[in-house]
């Protein structure tokens, strides 16, 4: 795991379309019974190095009812996004994950992490990817059907404060997915 985790985050394979450069961000230990799959870092993650490390961080560390010792206890929680870098600015946010990391980089870091017991889907980008055509026609549905994933994945909108909106329209995500996430993240802990 550490030489992995040493040739992550020296990775450049997309360098050329990364407007920061890169700077994968990627926390895991084969320990770890929970894995986060997000997009991408954002510009204050990629300043930092620190995963969700941001206000969708701390919205993210709310939901699931950890404090950020044990959100960022790497023997616990494993972080890997769709895409380990800054992908860059787009018209109504930033662009989507860079599509190299996830074929590059993913079955290995899950190779690694043999006492996974729970990953958490975060945003269209993962729950597409490993879910496939067991999505719903979109995230909402997706996401208001997240008992059809159990117990191996728990899907969740982005935490970002610009879905302030879809929680609003969604009230039923607050009172019955978020209770219903925290227990299965402090089943998963005490375990």
């Amino acid at each position: 795991m550490k030489e992995l985790l040493i040739n992550i985050r020296k990775c450049e394979i997309c360098k050329a379309h990364l407007p920061l450069g890169p700077r994968p961000i990627v926390a895991a230990h084969p320990n770890a019974k929970i894995l986060i799959i997000g997009h991408a870092p954002g510009t204050k993650v990629h300043a930092t190095g620190i995963p969700w490390d941001d206000p969708s961080g701390k919205q993210l560390r709310k939901w699931m009812g950890v404090s950020d010792e044990t959100f960022y206890d790497e023997t616990q929680i494993a972080q890997m996004p769709m895409g380990f870098c800054y992908p860059g600015k787009g018209k109504s946010g930033d662009l989507p994950p860079r599509p190299e990391c996830a074929p590059q980089w993913h079955q290995q870091l899950l190779d690694n992490l043999p006492n996974l017991k729970l990953t958490i889907l975060i945003g269209q980008y993962s729950q597409r990817h490993y879910l496939g055509n067991r999505m719903e026609k979109n995230l909402t549905e997706t996401v208001r059907n997240f008992g059809n994933y159990a117990p191996e994945y728990f899907v969740l909108p982005h935490p970002s404060p610009r879905n302030r909106f879809w929680l609003s329209k969604n009230p039923w995500f607050e009172t019955e997915v978020i209770p219903e996430f925290q227990e299965q993240i402090a089943k998963q802990l005490n375990s």
